[in-house]
């Protein structure tokens, strides 16, 4: 788990609030500037790169941002309390991180996104037949995996999936 949760002053945490997800874990325990810097440099050019993936089909997001969320943790406590907190993003990292799991809406939107944009660049950019095929391909990959990620039928974040079997030791 990317940290554990920090129970609030009434002894529990919030599925919420960043606090679930960062924990108790400083951003500056036993880091010089230098190194905080360099990751907070990579975490904005994770978070540019991810956010281009979510419109280029060969390009995945959630690699890019869950590298993002791991270099904000070490790098900047707020940055890393932005990004999990993200309107867009937010739970989306929660759920994946926490629970490898996807919300069903989230799974059939980006499916549908997918689909979508892979037609239009197989319709409208991509000339070669080769080039068609590996769009594809690539579209059968990621639409194999999403759909082997366990789906959770909108629990709050801070619950297990269902389909995720017990949780680990």
């Amino acid at each position: 788990m990317l940290a554990t949760a920090k129970a609030s002053p009434t002894g529990s945490a919030s599925a919420e609030s960043p606090e679930a997800v960062l924990g108790d874990r400083p951003a500056d325990r036993g880091m010089n500037r230098g190194l905080k810097l360099l990751c907070v440099a990579g975490g904005t050019v994770a978070v540019a790169v991810g956010i281009v993936g979510a419109f280029v089909p060969l390009l995945p997001t959630t690699p890019f941002l869950l590298l993002a969320a791991f270099l904000y943790a070490r790098g900047s406590e707020r940055l890393y309390r932005r990004l999990v907190g993200a309107r867009w993003v937010g739970d989306y990292l929660r759920r994946y991180y926490e629970h490898r799991c996807m919300s069903r809406r989230h799974k059939v939107f980006t499916l549908v996104f997918l689909w979508t944009v892979l037609a239009l660049s197989a319709i409208y950019a991509v000339d070669a037949g080769w080039a068609r095929g590996l769009l594809g391909a690539v579209g059968a990959g990621v639409t194999i995996h999403l759909l082997r990620i366990p789906s959770d039928p909108g629990t709050p974040p801070g619950h297990r999936c269902a389909s995720n079997g017990p949780p680990e030791p």
